[in-house]
């Protein structure tokens, strides 16, 4: 078969033209966009498959800053990287400029990328949206819809949130160029680690790892350990261009961490708490023995956000109140069923002022029990609710939850603070009995959790560190945590209900 002249095309585009055959000509302008297309790969391919950033900055006019040059290239030069990253450089965007210029600068049908995330929530709302954005960005070939990306009729990417137990997840993929991204790696299990390496056996093919490493029991963590056999790159907030002075854009700037925000979370959660060492330094912290809740636990806290509780799960609806004395903040804390749900917040101590707070709450809410702390002032706050109850203004039971008093096993605990902290906070975070992952103010009151440590007393009871203790060697008082433990707190029924 002979090859079209110019000539020959330009007669054939005439004569359908005064046919009036707009398909047809619809299809030789595909025909043609395609072979100008595959020319055009190929020079990009001989230009760029080795220089990912200079792909970036000629093909998208975008600016690459250091660690996003460190973690392209070590794509290009490794089989299999992995990122643990703080919060706030952009770990999602930059994966998504990897597989955009991996699918842009190999021959169409030899490359394939592969995304997975903890949830499909994740994966089409974080990575996909921002390869969307790429595509878009780069008028790359193709057509990309919300996770899956199409060349010429042919997918060449998708991304799947596959069952956590299914080794064969990724099974029926075969091209020379595969690359995987495991986006919010963390989250990942085990099982899809050992898919994504079995889809990537030949010397072409990549994995990228990335994520804020916030589980220290994940295989993440196991990846990112010396000797893994993995090419391990750490993003510490420090190392962002807002607090290195590195030249950049301003609007990358004000797309990455800054200075404000570091400084505010080693003053609110502690330069030695877990949540700063992951979302501030973008290094995993080790479990400490003598720690109540632990990290490990509260990580595995989160259900899939698109899952559609029954209606009977998301019950009992109650609420915890911690009350704040000293100038502490009154909190405020919903939970439905297993979901930790709203908060709110004031700086008041006065009782005429924090009861009709919780009126607000208890009508907004639907709640049918508040547990309230009745030291000191939330003695009054409860006096408040029930002459509420009293006047029709409500009809949720008012429970004083003294947490000085004698614990319901008193040979096990010192104190019902001990009791309610290891049967709701730890237990519930070991037994995964309460979905952490939608709840307001998340961060501060997670911070809180992983703060009391405990020991035994002389009689061999768990004794949990005093409150005012945390507040003397923190500087601030854990009113989120405290009230998110009295909403799952049920009396003695709490340890029955969850186990």
């Amino acid at each position: 078969m002979t090859t079209p002249t110019r000539e020959s095309v330009r007669q054939q585009v005439e004569q359908l033209v005064r046919a009036g055959d707009a398909k047809a000509l619809r299809q030789i302008r595909d025909q043609l966009q395609r072979k100008v297309d595959r020319k055009n790969l190929k020079q990009r391919a001989r230009l760029y498959a080795h220089n990912p950033v200079g792909w970036v900055v000629q093909r998208l006019r975008q600016t690459v800053w250091s660690k996003q040059q460190q973690i392209m290239e070590s794509v290009r030069d490794n089989r299999r990287t992995a990122v643990r990253s703080c919060h706030g450089v952009g770990k999602s965007h930059t994966a998504s400029l990897v597989a955009a210029w991996w699918l842009d600068t190999h021959p169409p049908g030899t490359a394939f990328v592969v995304t997975s995330a903890p949830t499909f929530a994740q994966v089409r709302a974080i990575l996909w949206r921002y390869i969307r954005r790429t595509h878009r960005r780069g008028q790359l070939a193709g057509r990309v819809n919300q996770t899956e990306w199409h060349i010429d009729d042919e997918l060449v990417a998708f991304g799947r949130k596959p069952a956590d137990h299914d080794e064969s997840a990724f099974q029926g993929i075969h091209a020379r160029y595969v690359l995987v991204i495991l986006d919010e790696a963390c989250g990942i299990p085990e099982q899809l680690w050992i898919a994504a390496d079995a889809l990537t056996t030949n010397v072409d093919c990549r994995i990228l790892a990335i994520g804020n490493p916030d589980n220290p029991s994940s295989h993440f963590r196991k990846v990112c350990l010396p000797g893994s056999g993995w090419h391990v790159i750490g993003i510490s907030a420090f190392e962002s261009p807002n607090l290195t002075g590195e030249e950049v854009p301003d609007a990358v700037a004000q797309a990455l961490v800054g200075r404000e925000w570091v400084e505010e979370k080693a003053r609110e959660w502690g330069e030695d708490n877990p949540l700063y060492k992951s979302k501030v330094l973008g290094e995993f912290s080790q479990d400490a023995p003598n720690q109540v809740v632990r990290a490990s636990d509260v990580a595995r806290c989160r259900i899939d956000p698109e899952a559609r509780p029954a209606a009977e799960e998301l019950e009992p609806v109650e609420l915890g109140v911690d009350v704040g004395g000293g100038g502490d903040e009154t909190v405020i804390r919903e939970r439905r069923g297993r979901r930790a749900g709203r908060e709110w917040r004031a700086h008041t101590d006065r009782p005429e002022k924090i009861a009709p707070l919780v009126l607000a709450a208890i009508k907004e809410t639907g709640a049918t029990a508040v547990k309230v702390d009745s030291i000191g002032v939330g003695f009054g706050v409860i006096g408040e609710l029930r002459n509420m109850a009293g006047r029709g203004l409500h009809q949720a039971h008012i429970q004083a939850v003294n947490v000085g008093e004698k614990a319901s096993e008193p040979g096990k605990f010192v104190n019902l603070r001990a009791e309610i902290w290891w049967e709701v906070g730890r237990g519930l975070s070991e037994r995964r009995g309460w979905d952490l992952s939608g709840m307001d103010n998340a961060d501060a009151a997670v911070a809180q959790l992983l703060e009391p440590r405990w020991d035994a007393d002389p009689q061999g009871r768990i004794r949990v560190e005093k409150k005012e203790e945390v507040i003397k060697r923190l500087g601030r008082s854990p009113d989120n945590a405290d009230a998110l433990l009295l909403a799952f707190y049920s009396g003695a029924r709490t340890r029955l209900r969850w186990l």
